[in-house]
């Protein structure tokens, strides 16, 4: 903390380029599903949300444990408690705010798939997120890196990298189902030339 102004700024910047490293991959990620945002505009406005607040819910995990660290509280003795404790802490954050999310989606777009999508990546987003909080930190203890400066660096990686995957993902994934499942129809309505078209794209395709 009372380092020189030029000893403090070398380690920072350190940090800073490689969190520009780090905003360059989630970016790569966004660009890999561009034909995806441009069919759904609204995964845009909803991308922000997600990786927000698997942000917060990181960050969180990881400042109670550089806390635990600080007044000798936590220690590789009791790490597998505490990863146990982040899990179930994620998983029921994760339950709570994804089921409000997804009412205020649904209400918001009035399309229950976007709704549901929002809320299955912010699971999986806040359930990593509270985990990865503390075991970056245990990790970064161990190899004697400075968590409180590349602790937010390496968090903010995982939340945005994993946020936007697993909302672009599942986006993609249910596109592709659907896709499937039209051209299904429309094969059965071309080879079924006797049938009308409404009882051959009709049934659980």
């Amino acid at each position: 903390m009372f380092a020189q102004v030029l000893v403090s700024a070398r380690r920072r910047a350190i940090w800073l380029g490689i969190n520009l490293l780090t905003a360059l991959l989630a970016s790569w990620v966004i660009r890999q599903f561009e034909a995806t945002l441009d069919q759904i505009v609204a995964l845009a406005i909803l991308m922000p949300i997600v990786a927000s607040m698997g942000g917060i819910a990181g960050t969180q995990s990881l400042t109670l444990a550089i806390r635990g660290i600080a007044l000798g509280q936590l220690s590789t003795n009791n790490s597998r408690w505490l990863l146990a404790k982040e899990l179930a802490v994620g998983a029921i954050n994760s339950a709570v705010w994804a089921l409000v999310e997804g009412i205020i989606v649904g209400f918001w777009f009035h399309q229950a798939n976007i709704a549901i999508l929002s809320a299955a990546a912010m699971t999986i987003n806040l359930i990593i997120a509270a985990v990865a909080g503390a075991v970056l930190l245990l990790i970064l203890e161990k190899i004697g890196i400075d968590p409180a400066l590349a602790g937010g660096v390496l968090l903010t990686t995982v939340t945005v990298v994993v946020g936007f995957l697993a909302f672009l993902g599942l986006a993609a994934w249910f596109m592709l189902r659907g896709s499937a499942s039209k051209a299904w129809q429309a094969a059965l309505t071309i080879h079924s030339p006797t049938r009308p078209a409404s009882q051959a794209t009709s049934g659980g395709w």
